[in-house]
Formats: structure tokens, C-alpha cells, sequence
């Protein structure tokens, strides 16, 4: 089972920001990457606000500041550097067949051989993406639900290679 410490975001935008505020509030290091600074900033921009917002109310743990939690936070718009150093990427773009597998082949050529890649699709076939990867049993689906702050609940959902493993 692999350890968990650094996790890389590859889409900003409404699912990506959220999954990486969850993520970062779990105590993980966070890369966000999206294909424009200004995707990437706009995602930061509102895991910031997000986090000031549970810190005025008293929800990120005692001793735990929304600052020190950005400290984790990291942002860039090259995912093949992004993921070299990663132990888990999820990945939430746009809910096209292609993209993904693009995205899925750039995280497999660059990030570590341990790293858990998991997409974050409720409709698209996990096998299908695995297969542009030369590691489909560590390609899992990890679907949050809307809004994910709020629902405590994720789907986790294996392709037909996923291992048991990655699946954990």
C-alpha cells in the first residue's frame, strides 16, 4: 500500500478545488495544475477562501490555521513536472473521453511507479482511461459528490485491472 504524502489536483475548477481543499485539510502536500495561471490562481483563490471561511467559524482544528494550511499548497500549469513526485494524482477535467486519456498517458510517462492515478468521472469507463496507461491496475475512479465540503462521501470505483491495492 503506498504512503500518501503528496497529491497532485490536474483540473482547478469547481471539482478540483474542492477535492484539493478536502485534501489539504487531511493534512496532505497539494499540487494544483490546470492548463492556465488563471484557472489555477481562480482554484487557489477559492481553497483560500474556503479554508478562512471553516477557520472563522472554528472548523479546521484546534491549532490549525487556514495560512499554514496554504503552506502545503502548491500550483502549476505543467502536469508532467507536476507529477513527478507524486503519490496520488486525481484528476478533474473536463468530462471528455480524450482529454482524459491525455491526461491519464502524461501522469503514467512522468509520476513514479507507486503512484495511484484515480479520475474523478461518475460516468466515463475506468478501463477505458486505464488503457492509455502501462499501469491499470493502479487506475482507480474516486467520484466525489457535490458539494464535497459538505457530502462526507466518495465513490470509489475500480476498472477491470485496478488492483486491490490502489483500491484502498
Amino acid at each position: 500500500m503506498v504512503d500518501v504524502k503528496n497529491i497532485v489536483i490536474i483540473g482547478a475548477g469547481l471539482m478540483g478545488h474542492n477535492a484539493g481543499q478536502i485534501f489539504l485539510m487531511g493534512g496532505y502536500k497539494v499540487t494544483l495544475v490546470d492548463i492556465k495561471d488563471e484557472f489555477v490562481d481562480n482554484g487557489v483563490a477559492k481553497i483560500d477562501e474556503g479554508l478562512k471561511k471553516l477557520e472563522a467559524k472554528g472548523k479546521l482544528g484546534e491549532g490549525v490555521s487556514s495560512a499554514d494550511l496554504m503552506g502545503k499548497l502548491k500550483k502549476s500549469t505543467d502536469t508532467a513536472s507536476a507529477v513527478k513526485d507524486a503519490d496520488f494524482v486525481l484528476e478533474a477535467v473536463v468530462e471528455l473521453m480524450d482529454v482524459k486519456k491525455q491526461v491519464f498517458k502524461t501522469c503514467d510517462e512522468n509520476a513514479p511507479a507507486h503512484c495511484i492515478l484515480a479520475t474523478n468521472t461518475s460516468t466515463m469507463s475506468i478501463t477505458e482511461i486505464a488503457s492509455a496507461t502501462n499501469r491499470p491496475d493502479k487506475v482507480i475512479g474516486m467520484h466525489f459528490f457535490n458539494p464535497p465540503i459538505l457530502m462526507r462521501l466518495i465513490e470509489v470505483i475500480a476498472g477491470e485491472k485496478s488492483s486491490a491495492d490502489a483500491m484502498d
